[in-house]
């Protein structure tokens, strides 16, 4: 599957409930939310940093970026998010990036070994 179509689904499984969830948010502006998100945290997080660090480093950097993407968004679109409840999410979409950084690792090594 293509990395960037795996990203998205995976934090759109994760983001679009949610934000819904946290905030009042529709499925529609949640989605995209992700959408952009996943967008940003692919050319940032997988291409720039994990290519020249390691899982923990590009898994943290995500996080972060995650949780100022969020704050910006909720603060734009006037949701009411919480920074507890960002914080929640930011930690939640860490542990997803770091099973994909995982699942990407595991890939490579396949690829390089055939």
């Amino acid at each position: 599957m293509n990395r960037l179509l795996r990203k998205i689904l995976m934090n759109g499984i994760v983001l679009v409930p949610l934000l819904i969830w946290f905030s009042e948010a529709t499925f529609l502006t949640s989605l995209i939310a992700a959408l952009v998100l996943s967008g940003i945290a692919y050319i940032v997080g997988d291409q720039l940093v994990l290519r020249r660090s390691n899982n923990l480093v590009a898994t943290l950097t995500d996080g972060v970026l995650a949780f100022v993407y969020l704050w910006v968004v909720a603060d734009w679109l006037n949701w009411n998010l919480t920074f507890g409840e960002i914080f929640l999410i930011s930690l939640v979409l860490g542990v997803v990036e770091f099973i994909y950084h995982r699942q990407l690792g595991e890939a490579d090594a396949e690829e390089q070994a055939s």
